[in-house]
């Protein structure tokens, strides 16, 4: 009887129980106050995810820092001789690490547990955070294209200008900055800039940035050291991003300037089939053409379960 070929992966399929064994043994670098303040509005992260998750996580990344010192060490003495083993690295750009994934699945909170847990590690290095919000294009700008339903998408923001400031940062320039995005008034903040100033890490954290260049070009994923998808079942991305909903509706949503005030003064039914109508016409489709078929291209996978935890990993192979 014949047999069907045996199906090959790049990926190293993880359980969580799998996962949290193979992380070396750490004491945890944060409070249960701390954590309270790095989550996002209905994350439920707690110090065992963070235990069993997390620094696992940090441990490989670390693993892959350390590697890509030697390997630059390597080059560089294969290029310019012994002369100065320390060149290399003080040329270096920052470590670049990508997280992608949709809306609502919890990509914030994953950046920021990063940054605070890489901060603490060995010879504390300096950590950078950046959103690619920042380089969505203006709301005027969006509305002038047709695009203002369309934010989010891929042709939403300004790429040419998000590859430049990563290509830059990884150069090692002293000071590069990016464009301040406000979820208050949903815009780009006029006159104000983020100013990053040669990190060791810098964690790049958006929808659509693994999306691939047209071919040819360099993208914006070939300054990327290392690759991470947060990923969940489109129906429990849906039911977390209507819960975020109905939690903003009743915080930031109240605030006199915030762009979405009539949400909140509007019966919560009503609001809430507004919501459901943007996350099917909107987030879901971006999700379903642009976002999710990105997630084949990264070092890592996170799989959540419903209750937003962390069920399973895929690794890529090395």
């Amino acid at each position: 009887m014949a047999t069907s070929p045996r199906r090959t992966t790049p990926y190293i399929e993880l359980t969580r129980a799998q996962w949290s064994a193979a992380g070396e043994r750490a004491p945890l670098p944060l409070t249960a106050a701390e954590l309270t303040a790095l989550r996002g509005l209905g994350d439920v992260t707690d110090l065992t995810e963070v235990r069993e998750v997390h620094l696992p996580l940090v441990r490989l990344l670390q693993l892959h820092i350390e590697a890509a010192a030697g390997l630059r060490s390597a080059v560089g003495a294969f290029l310019h001789g012994d002369a100065d083993p320390g060149a290399a690295e003080r040329r270096a750009g920052p470590f670049v690490i990508a997280v992608a994934g949709s809306v609502a699945v919890g990509k914030s909170t994953i950046s920021r547990l990063l940054r605070a847990l890489l901060e603490r590690g060995p010879g504390r290095p300096s950590v950078a955070l950046v959103t690619t919000d920042g380089f969505l294009l203006p709301t005027d700008e969006l509305r002038r294209r047709g695009l203002l339903a369309r934010k989010g998408f891929p042709e939403s923001y300004d790429r040419r200008a998000l590859t430049r400031f990563v290509a830059e940062v990884k150069s090692g320039r002293p000071e590069v900055s990016a464009p301040v995005y406000s979820h208050l008034t949903y815009d780009i903040v006029p006159g104000e800039r983020l100013v990053v100033r040669r990190p060791d890490i810098l964690i790049l954290e958006g929808l659509n940035v693994l999306q691939s260049a047209p071919p040819g070009r360099v993208g914006l994923a070939d300054h990327f050291d290392f690759s991470l998808y947060v990923d969940a079942r489109p129906a429990d991305i849906r039911a977390w991003y209507l819960d975020r909903f109905l939690r903003l509706r009743a915080t930031a949503f109240r605030d006199p300037r915030s762009y979405f005030r009539k949400y909140a003064e509007l019966p919560e039914e009503t609001a809430l089939a507004i919501a459901g109508t943007t996350w099917r016409t909107v987030n879901e489709p971006n999700l379903v053409a642009n976002i999710a078929p990105t997630r084949a291209r990264a070092t890592l996978v996170l799989r959540k379960g419903p209750d937003h935890a962390v069920r399973a990993v895929r690794l890529r192979h090395p």
